[in-house]
């Protein structure tokens, strides 16, 4: 059997989440709770358009995102969410301010994308600082983490902490270090297979410790479980489902099962048990995170016209089919779900995802 590109780096961690799943057992004195979040990596320039075209992607969203979020419920009446990671390099004042209407109503948020390429350490620390600062400042968004300004992030291209082997799109051995002091409450990069930015580690919540010397720190880490501590200047990592499912065509080759929402990976019947099989568990608590470039329209039309709304029935069917109960989340509100399972606080409703 052939199997898909750059494997070797994180098959033997695909197994080893598989025997953790296995071995997981569930309170049967509560329920089990799906925190389920898109991470949107939402690039309003991708392809480099005029303005124009800019406006025009950032408009289908807010005109019809919000009709079919309040439609699709969970089982605590809240509406469907989004959340949208914005690159820092693609900031337009009146873009930021229709995604924050977006927040605003309850059916959004948004936190913190860039893509960089060996710009050193200060020029990143001044571009994502100013960032946040804006952000909060002129948009009232992000949400307060620890007496400051907090975010959640994705890195452009995968490359977080300078983990492409030939080092580019990042050029920061120290970038955890540096994500932590600005404020980072977690990442959301990660899967990035075939890519060769993947982790060894896989369908994991954990933390990972800087090595400044060295690209990559986040390879391994420290797992979240009930009950865990985080390790000191540890950055808590969020993945979403890397797992195999039967090529549509080959049936010798199987095709990677990432979370992702695209024009090329619609919606399947299969898709939804794959996502809940392979998603990371702190006692009875499921996190399923999935991901799309939801702004170019060869993903956007799909997306908005029907893909969205058939695969949240269908997250919604899987769960009920197993029993459990499902929560939409925007990725705060999962950070604060992860940190509340951790805490033994056994959360059984949606965190209240208010700024202060």
């Amino acid at each position: 059997m052939k199997l898909p590109r750059e494997a070797q780096r994180w098959l033997p961690g695909w197994w080893e989440s598989r025997r953790r799943q296995s071995v997981h057992q569930f309170d049967p004195a509560h329920p089990v709770t799906v925190w389920f979040m898109v991470a949107d990596h939402y690039e309003p320039y991708w392809g480099k358009p005029d303005d124009r075209v800019a406006t025009a992607r950032v408009a289908a969203w807010t005109d019809r995102w919000p009709d079919i979020a309040e439609s699709h419920r969970d089982d605590f009446g809240s509406a469907a969410k989004w959340t949208f990671f914005y690159p820092a390099e693609e900031y337009r004042e009146d873009l930021l301010d229709s995604l924050a209407a977006l927040a605003q109503r309850g059916v959004g948020d948004v936190e913190v994308h860039i893509h960089h390429d060996g710009d050193g350490e200060a020029a990143f620390v001044d571009q994502m600082g100013g960032f946040v600062r804006v952000l909060r400042e002129r948009h009232g968004l992000l949400h307060d983490f620890r007496g400051r300004p907090g975010f959640g992030f994705i890195h452009g291209n995968w490359a977080l902490d300078n983990s492409r082997p030939d080092g580019r799109w990042c050029g920061l051995n120290n970038e955890l270090t540096l994500l932590r002091e600005l404020g980072c409450y977690a990442d959301f990069t990660l899967p990035a297979a075939p890519d060769p930015c993947q982790t060894s580690l896989v369908n994991a919540i954990y933390w990972a410790v800087d090595d400044p010397t060295k690209p990559k720190s986040h390879d391994r880490g420290t797992l979240v479980t009930t009950g865990s501590v985080p390790p000191q200047d540890g950055l808590l990592c969020v993945q979403g489902p890397l797992t195999l499912r039967p090529h549509p065509r080959w049936k010798v080759i199987p095709s990677l099962e990432v979370g992702e929402l695209a024009g090329y990976a619609r919606p399947g019947p299969d898709r939804a048990d794959r996502w809940l099989d392979a998603a990371p568990r702190i006692g009875n608590h499921v996190f399923v995170k999935l991901f799309t470039h939801g702004a170019p329209e060869k993903n956007a039309v799909p997306l908005l016209g029907g893909d969205i709304a058939t695969t949240l029935k269908q997250v919604h069917h899987a769960c009920r089919n197993r029993g459990w109960q499902l929560a939409f989340v925007t990725a705060w509100e999962m950070f604060m779900a992860i940190e509340s399972a951790r805490s033994e606080c056994n959360p059984t409703t949606v965190p209240d995802g208010s700024r202060a």
